[in-house]
């Protein structure tokens, strides 16, 4: 019977379906009723109306086509995924094996972690042939699992032998040890779940009093009569990027457009790309907007060292960068409203002791796949909740490394940009909460971007901020201990932002769901109970789901990628941690060039001009290089694109095999909860290793 219910009646609006039944019997016995579904002949229906064994017919009917659309749905599932296993794992049509030569090939760590997982495999298909031998031999024990064998036994085989042997010693020495780690694990688990819970109620607790950054009056407030009063100060904004062809144009014009007088605002466009099409394209941009009298300036380093550190330190080593007070930093793919600057350089004002404002990120291509739907999930959370918590509680957060307002003194006496990790936004927040500057985050204030759309794009990303935050921990800690900052700020800082939320996370993830819950299927003496599998992480991933309250139909779908992810965060946090080569590369996100609805108009209405005027817009620039620039446009071509292919990644794969092998012995024993999720968690991490998930190449 259908399920009702208010929710159920929100959810499908009208959850009948198929065309309504009337069915008409001549015989005057027999009563009239219309059926519009498998339960309505079971509504209440009058005393006098007679139900007879037709009507139910009809039912079971209408019963049976909707089981059967089920299956077919099912089943057409189930071959779409069958068919993609055969071309991507057999025919090897139109993928690639993940490279060796990726961030966590190099280390050594990622060969190592795969060969784990590949003997965990092995030996759990052993296990499980061992097992159902053992099952249609009808030996003893395969069903209740005694912790202590009978002394009088009659053994029927050697291989029986084997078998008694076998459970007796998991019994006394694998299950314990197993124990100890999943009870281990489980407590870290539940560490993490109260740290969350506090950061939600916290976030509860500031919509409750409407707690927020304000800026007293209205600074820009002006009229005919009494002019505004605000003195703009200096602000330097920099765009930092490296080969980035998608995107450069529409990031250079969003800033290009920041309301702020033009003699108090300058824009560097640091370029650190090698590709030389792509640098005449920037500078044509540049140059673009130096002829429409924005204050703007190109820079190329001709030796490219320290990543996007090394790029942001040699910019802020230009004589004239002292002449301002203030810098706005924005990635690549970021497109700021034109009110940004309005919106949180006031906040600086009587308040000497403010160094960072950070605004937050939204995206233009959240709806674009199931990758993207799931990023904007994650990441509306950490900017919900974690950021918009630790600023109003305690004026400190990792900053974003864009879309934020620095202090440029703040950044002088903390040092500066260091190269010494890949996560120099993070360094320098970290560095400047400790020489006592605070931190504002505006949760109301937006800037548009963009997330990977493409799971390589996403695990190179991803593995980036989990190594990074290791490395720095390793860096920072001596000076955390020996800062002047108070004991609770010492404190929040080492056990909370590095430890729980960098190091325990992805390390109870991996361990617990990826590794002890298949193995426990093998070793039912140190099973782990349903609220550890089902319970508390359903209603962890609900806590996480709130701030996106629209992406509630994809709360299954967070909870086993978030695990199926665990694995690249895992690998990644070793690699910083123990300072593994690896861990020190930075591969630069690929973008797809998303726009915005305002800039694919503005591109509409300049692609609408005639060429000639581009042409004359280029007249009477100070760069010589323009007519190469407007040849190479004229006569060449945009360069063709490396060929993208969609790759299969091994240690997911292998993960997928090992919990679909666990769920089978689960399957056997008839366990409930635990066979649904490592069933479903075994075909995500299948999803994830054929790389089916995401922007696909046809």
């Amino acid at each position: 019977m259908a399920p009702k219910g208010e929710f159920f009646r929100w959810w499908g609006k009208d959850t009948r379906k198929g065309t309504p039944v009337i069915v008409t019997m001549e015989n005057v016995n027999y009563s009239v009723v219309e059926i519009d579904g498998p339960d309505s002949a079971f509504r209440p229906i009058d005393k006098d109306r007679v139900k007879n064994a037709k009507q139910f017919t009809w039912v079971l009917i209408l019963k049976a086509n909707r089981a059967v659309g089920c299956l077919a749905w099912l089943g057409h599932i189930l071959w779409a995924l069958l068919g993609a296993i055969k071309k991507r794992l057999f025919l090897r049509n139109g993928v690639a094996m993940e490279s060796e030569n990726e961030n966590e090939g190099k280390s050594g760590k990622g060969k190592f972690l795969f060969g784990f997982i590949l003997c965990l495999l092995m030996t759990a298909m052993a296990f499980l042939g061992f097992e159902v031998i053992a099952h249609y031999m009808r030996w003893p024990y395969f069903q209740e699992h005694n912790l202590h064998i009978p002394q009088t036994l009659e053994i029927r085989s050697w291989l029986h032998l084997i078998y008694v042997s076998w459970l007796g010693f998991r019994a006394d020495y694998i299950a314990p040890l197993i124990l100890s780690f999943s009870n281990f694990c489980v407590v870290l688990f539940l560490i993490q779940s109260l740290d969350r819970m506090i950061l939600c109620l916290g976030c509860f607790w500031i919509k409750y009093k409407n707690i927020k950054p304000r800026i007293n009056g209205d600074p820009f407030n002006s009229n005919d009569n009494e002019p505004s009063k605000y003195i703009y100060p200096m602000v330097l904004v920099q765009i930092p990027m490296c080969n980035e062809r998608e995107v450069y144009e529409q990031s250079i014009s969003a800033v290009c457009q920041l309301d702020w007088p033009k003699d108090r605002l300058l824009i560097q466009v640091l370029d650190d790309s090698d590709d030389e099409s792509i640098q005449w394209l920037i500078k044509g941009e540049v140059s673009k907007w130096m002829q429409k009298g924005v204050n703007i300036v190109y820079r190329h380093r001709l030796i490219r060292t320290g990543y996007k550190a090394g790029n942001l330190k040699s910019a802020m080593s230009c004589d004239y960068v002292k002449d301002y007070e203030f810098v706005a930093i924005f990635d690549a793919d970021f497109q700021p409203n034109s009110d940004y600057l309005k919106l949180t350089v006031p906040h600086f004002n009587e308040n000497p002791e403010l160094g960072l404002v950070q605004a937050r990120w939204g995206f233009v291509n959240k709806d674009e796949n199931l990758l993207t739907r799931l990023q904007d999930i994650n990441l509306c959370f950490h900017f919900e909740v974690e950021q918009q918590v630790n600023g109003v509680f305690l004026n400190f957060f990792g900053f974003n490394g864009t879309a934020g307002v620095w202090r440029i003194k703040a950044l002088e006496e903390s040092g500066g940009w260091l190269e010494r990790t890949t996560v120099e936004d993070m360094d320098i927040a970290v560095r400047a909460h400790l020489h006592g500057w605070k931190f504002i985050y505006l949760n109301d204030v937006k800037v548009l971007c963009e997330v990977p759309e493409s799971y390589e794009a996403y695990k190179k990303q991803q593995y980036r901020w989990h190594s990074g935050p290791m490395q720095l921990f390793r860096v920072c800690l001596p000076s955390i201990i020996t800062s002047k900052i108070s004991i609770w700020k010492k404190a929040n800082l080492i056990l909370l932002f590095f430890l729980l939320r960098k190091l325990i996370l992805p390390f109870y993830s991996f361990t617990l769901f990826c590794i002890i819950l298949p193995l426990t299927m093998f070793v039912p003496e140190a099973e782990l109970p349903a609220w550890v599998i089902c319970y508390v992480p359903v209603f962890m991933s609900f806590l996480s789901i709130l701030p996106a309250p629209k992406s509630f139909p994809f709360i299954a779908p967070y909870l086993l990628f978030e695990n199926t992810m665990s694995v690249t965060k895992f690998n990644a946090m070793v690699s910083g941690l123990f300072q593994l080569g690896s861990s020190y590369e930075w591969v630069v996100t690929k973008k797809a060039g998303r726009a915005s609805e305002p800039d694919l108009l503005a591109a509409a209405e300049r692609e609408s001009l005639p060429a000639m005027n581009l042409q004359q817009s280029h007249r009477g620039a100070s760069d010589s290089g323009l007519s190469e620039l407007i040849k190479l446009k004229e006569h060449q071509e945009s360069p063709p694109k490396k060929k993208k292919t969609n790759k299969i990644y091994k240690k997911e794969l292998a993960l997928a095999f090992l919990l679909l092998t666990a769920a089978l012995r689960s399957l056997l024993s008839a366990h409930g909860v635990h066979f649904y999720f490592l069933l479903f968690q075994g075909v995500s991490f299948l999803l994830v290793g054929l790389d089916l998930i995401g922007e696909q190449v046809s």
